[in-house]
């Protein structure tokens, strides 16, 4: 018996191959994907990066508790921690607010009290340019942080607040988020 021939199939992966090499390099070309906050210049004419524009919004004072934590975390997310601009370009009107939820009875005693509750935290929000005094963005965003309830009544109200300092965290970064993204829709001016 004889070992059956060998064909030579060497030219065909390596042909398909160099077409699949030069279809990745031709998509890769045309792709116009970044970073949301790259400084890069998306054009050649622009003015200011991300960061500079993020840094150009003033957000308006709020007066419940909950919204000024949000507000005072936004204004630190969106000067990295610098002061604030003295000529914002942009102003940022909030509207929070908050809404206190019971998640779960599990103690089963004459009193039947909450074991488990929820913050949910809404915030409305207004996008607007100074100069010309037009909306440029509006949008909603909501975030929820589950705390438990102890039998203290002291511990329980203490818990209800670091729910309340959480939820207020993670608004101000999806705020940060929405108003980067609503920023490089607009035309950098």
């Amino acid at each position: 018996m004889s070992l059956p021939e060998r064909r030579s199939r060497t030219s065909t992966p390596r042909a398909g191959l160099a077409f699949s090499l030069a279809l990745v390099l031709l998509a890769g070309a045309g792709c116009t994907v970044r970073p949301l906050y790259s400084d890069a210049a998306t054009t050649t004419g622009a003015l200011a990066g991300p960061a500079e524009r993020l840094s150009s919004v003033a957000v308006k004072p709020e007066t419940t508790r909950h919204g000024l934590e949000v507000r005072n975390h936004l204004l630190f997310l969106l000067n990295g921690g610098a002061a604030r601009t003295t000529t914002p370009t942009y102003t940022l009107e909030l509207g929070v607010s908050s809404q206190n939820a019971t998640t779960a009875v599990i103690q089963q005693t004459k009193d039947t009290e909450p074991t488990a509750g929820s913050i949910i935290l809404t915030s409305t929000y207004r996008l607007t340019e100074i100069a010309t005094g037009k909306s440029d963005a509006i949008g909603r965003r909501s975030i929820s942080a589950s705390f438990d309830v102890p039998r203290q009544e002291f511990a329980a109200m203490r818990a209800e607040r670091d729910a309340q300092n959480r939820a207020a965290r993670e608004l101000a970064e999806l705020l940060r988020h929405a108003v980067a993204q609503d920023l490089d829709r607009l035309p950098a001016g």
